[in-house]
C-alpha cells in the first residue's frame, strides 16, 4: 500500500480562452496550470478540480485527452504526469428552512460529469460558473450524484458563509442522508478536535483541503491517503476505510490561523475577546455586525460538553505551507523548489542541514517548526487570516 498526498478542493479561475469560471479565482487557475502545479511543483499525487462541470472546462479537458497530454485512468480520474485529477463540482443548495450551503460532488469519468452537467443545467441559471445555486433539494442532488457513481461531500462545514453548520442548519441530517455521505470537509478554521463536539460526525471520514483560489494556495491544506494507486475507485475505498485503504493523516493550518476562527465585529474590525463564545453585540463599539467565528459556532450547536476523538481518526497535523513561512520570500521559495523539487518534499522530507545550506539557518528552523506543528500563531477572524509570530 502506498501513501499519497491529496487535495480535493481546487477552483478554476478562467479557461485558457479567458472565460470566467470562479469569479474570485485567479485568472491563471486553468485546468492545465492546476495539473502542472500539483504534479511538478507541489508534489501532490491527487487533486480534485471542483469546477469540472463547466462545459468550457470540459472542452479543454477533451482537447488535452485528444492530444495525448492527459489520459483517463481506468479506475477513475484523469492522469497528468505525477498527478491524478478527480473531476468535481462545488454546488450551492438551499432547502426550505435552511440557509445556503456548499457541497462537493465528485464523479469518476468525464462522460459521467458531462451527463451530470446536462442534468444540472435544467435546474441552474448558469452552469458555466462555479459554486452556483441549484434549484432542487439537497437530498435530490445527493441521489443524482450517487446514481451516477459519484460521491457527495459537504464543503468547509463550519465556515460562517455557505456551509452546512455555519449557515445551513444545526445538523447535516436536516439536509442530507448521513448514510450516503462519503466524508465531510473540515475547512480552514477547524480541526478534528473541534469537530469532535458534534456526535453526528462520528461515522463520517474527515478530509481537509485547500479551497485554492490561486496556484500558490494549492496544498495549503491536504490529506495523506493510503491507496494502491491514485485513482477515483481507490479514493472511495480510502474514505470508507475498506480493504486496507484509509485516510491516514490530515494536514491543515492551525485553526487559529483561519480567517473565520473567532467571532469578529465587521464595524470596528476587532476580534471579540476569546473568553466569550456567544455574543450578539460587539463589546468594543456596540455594533450588531457580528460574524460568528467557527469555534464559537461549534460551541453553540455542540451536543457534547467535551470533544470525543474516536480511535479510527487519523492524526491531524498542524502544517504551515511554504507561503506562510516568515522571511521566506518568493526568490527563496523558488530556490528551495529548484533544489528539492516539490513543496511536499521540502515540508516533509528534506533535512534541516540541507535546508540551511540552501536558504539559511533561520528559514530552516522555521520549516522544521512548521513540520513539527510548533510555530506560534496569532488568531484570525472576520475574514482576516491569523499570522505566524516571528521569533523575537
Amino acid at each position: 500500500m502506498n501513501r499519497y498526498y491529496v487535495d480535493l478542493h481546487i477552483h478554476i479561475g478562467r479557461t485558457e480562452k479567458g472565460s470566467h469560471v470562479k469569479i474570485s479565482g485567479s485568472r491563471d487557475l486553468t485546468f492545465f496550470n492546476i495539473a502542472h502545479e500539483a504534479s511538478e511543483r507541489k508534489g501532490i499525487a491527487m487533486i480534485g478540480i471542483i469546477d469540472s462541470h463547466s462545459p468550457a472546462v470540459q472542452e479543454e479537458i477533451m482537447d488535452y485527452l485528444h492530444r495525448g497530454e492527459m489520459e483517463e485512468v481506468a479506475g477513475g480520474g484523469i492522469r497528468y504526469k505525477q498527478s491524478t485529477i478527480i473531476l468535481g463540482s462545488e454546488i450551492e443548495v438551499r432547502d426550505e428552512g435552511c440557509g445556503p450551503t456548499h457541497v462537493l460532488a465528485y464523479l469518476p469519468h468525464l462522460q459521467g460529469m458531462q451527463d451530470f452537467t446536462k442534468w444540472m443545467s435544467r435546474y441552474m441559471k448558469n452552469v458555466e460558473l462555479s459554486s452556483q445555486r441549484i434549484y432542487v433539494s439537497s437530498r435530490e442532488l445527493q441521489q443524482e450524484v450517487i446514481d451516477r457513481g459519484g460521491i457527495l461531500i459537504p464543503a468547509h462545514i463550519f465556515t460562517p458563509h455557505k456551509s452546512v453548520y455555519g449557515s445551513g442548519s444545526t445538523r447535516i441530517s436536516h439536509m442530507l442522508d448521513l448514510r450516503k455521505i462519503a466524508a465531510v470537509e473540515l475547512g480552514l478554521s477547524s480541526d478534528t478536535q473541534m469537530a469532535g463536539y458534534i456526535s453526528e460526525l462520528d461515522s463520517l471520514a474527515f478530509i481537509t483541503n485547500s479551497d485554492a483560489h490561486s496556484l500558490g494556495k494549492i496544498g495549503r491544506e491536504y490529506n495523506q491517503v493510503a491507496m494502491m494507486e491514485p485513482s477515483y475507485n481507490e479514493l472511495i475505498k480510502a474514505l470508507a476505510a475498506t480493504e486496507g485503504r484509509a485516510v491516514v493523516g490530515n494536514y491543515g493550518l492551525n485553526p487559529r490561523l483561519g480567517k473565520y476562527h473567532r467571532t469578529f465585529c465587521a464595524q470596528c474590525d476587532t476580534i471579540v475577546d476569546e473568553a466569550h463564545t456567544t455574543v450578539d453585540r460587539c463589546f468594543y463599539c456596540g455594533s450588531k455586525k457580528i460574524v460568528r467565528g467557527v469555534m464559537d459556532r461549534i460551541r453553540d450547536i455542540a451536543d457534547r460538553e467535551a470533544p470525543i476523538i474516536l480511535p479510527h481518526r487519523p492524526p491531524y497535523h498542524y502544517q504551515i505551507p511554504l507561503e506562510f513561512i516568515p522571511t521566506l520570500g518568493k526568490k527563496k521559495r523558488e530556490l528551495l523548489l529548484g533544489n528539492f523539487s516539490t513543496e511536499m518534499n521540502i515540508l516533509h522530507s528534506v533535512s534541516r542541514d540541507d535546508l540551511a545550506f540552501a536558504v539559511g539557518q533561520e528559514i530552516a528552523d522555521y520549516i522544521m517548526q512548521a513540520r513539527a506543528g510548533t510555530l506560534a500563531v496569532d488568531v484570525g477572524g472576520g475574514g482576516h487570516y491569523g499570522k505566524i509570530l516571528r521569533k523575537a
